[in-house]
């Protein structure tokens, strides 16, 4: 296995460890805001590896340095591809998490929410959501896992 594959599981591991344990017993938005701090990363570093094999396969002539060009790439390269595109579109927020307006409701209970305002509307992030996003994400890296290893 690949060293991105590994540090992509090892992100992953890490943060279904947030989702279904530390989400569970909590339920803080700090919480929520880690497990999106981990998926960011994870993205991170699928990017970078889903780049690397696009260049060997020739769908690009050399990766970009700059995050924005990265993902820019990533989006032209896939565009056809669901499990990519959906992962990003989510990502792109993911990667404001920490500057964008968020406000805690309900922590310590069942209902908690996140509401993260994003592009000048309220995202709440609760555990459904989270849930949505785990799914979105599970597909974005099993595809990942396939494009990296064919």
């Amino acid at each position: 296995m690949n060293e991105h594959l590994e540090k992509i599981i090892k992100e992953k591991i890490s943060a279904d460890h947030l989702m279904y344990v530390s989400m569970k017993y909590t339920k803080t938005c700090d919480v929520m805001v880690n497990l999106i701090k981990r998926w960011k990363i994870m993205i991170d570093y699928s990017i970078d590896a889903l780049l690397e094999k696009a260049k060997k396969k020739k769908m690009i002539k050399k990766i970009p340095t700059a995050p924005k060009l990265k993902t820019d790439a990533v989006k032209e390269i896939f565009k056809d591809n669901p499990e990519i595109m959906d992962a990003i579109k989510e990502y792109e927020m993911f990667k404001l998490i920490d500057v964008l307006n968020k406000k805690r409701e309900a922590e310590f209970r069942k209902g908690v929410c996140l509401r993260v305002t994003y592009k000048g509307k309220e995202v709440p992030v609760n555990l459904d959501k989270l849930k949505e996003y785990a799914e979105i994400l599970e597909r974005f890296i099993n595809y990942t896992k396939v494009f990296l290893s064919s």
